[in-house]
C-alpha cells in the first residue's frame, strides 16, 4: 500500500473513517483506524485518530441502497470540536476498509472541506463494484487509486 502513496509525507494527516463509540465497543476496534496506524507507520503522515467523530450511531450500511446510505449518514459525522485547529490548511489521507457508495467516505470529505483541509484523499482497501458503473464495463476492473476531492 506504500507503494500507492508516495505522495504522504510528514506533513499529511492519517485520519480514519470513524465508528460510533457503541459500534467500537461492541466490535472492541476500528478497523479503519487499525489500517491507519500502518499507513502512517509504514508510509509517513500523522496519524490522528480522533480527528472525525461518529455524532450518531446509524444503521448498518449494509445492503442499503446508496441514497439510504446518505440518508442515514446525513449530520453522523464531523470534526472533533478538540482537534479542528489541527485540521485548518491540512492535507488529510482518509483511510476506509471498504467503499461501496461512496457515501461514507463523502460525509468524512464533507465534514473534513468544512472543517477547513486544504486536501482530501481517499485511501480504501477494498471497493466494491457496481456493475452499472461505467468504469467497470467489459471487464475493465481497475478503479483510480486517487479519487479527485
Amino acid at each position: 500500500m506504500s507503494a500507492k502513496l508516495p505522495f504522504v509525507e510528514e506533513d499529511w494527516l492519517v485520519v480514519p473513517v470513524p465508528l460510533h463509540r457503541w459500534r467500537i465497543w461492541r466490535r472492541g476496534y476500528n478497523q479503519a483506524a487499525e489500517l491507519a496506524r500502518e499507513i502512517s507507520a509504514v508510509a509517513g503522515g500523522v496519524l490522528v485518530v480522533d480527528l472525525l467523530e461518529r455524532r450518531k450511531a446509524t444503521p448498518s450500511l449494509g445492503g442499503l441502497g446508496k441514497k439510504a446510505r446518505r440518508r442515514a449518514l446525513s449530520g453522523a459525522i464531523g470534526v472533533h470540536r478538540k482537534r479542528k485547529d489541527r485540521l485548518k490548511g491540512a492535507k488529510v489521507l482518509l483511510v476506509d476498509d471498504v467503499l461501496t457508495s461512496g457515501a461514507t467516505s463523502d460525509a468524512c470529505v464533507s465534514a473534513l472541506k468544512r472543517g477547513g483541509a486544504a486536501k482530501v484523499v481517499i485511501a480504501c482497501f477494498a471497493r466494491v463494484l457496481d456493475e452499472a458503473l461505467e468504469h467497470t464495463r467489459g471487464g475493465n476492473r481497475e478503479v483510480p487509486f486517487e479519487e479527485g476531492l
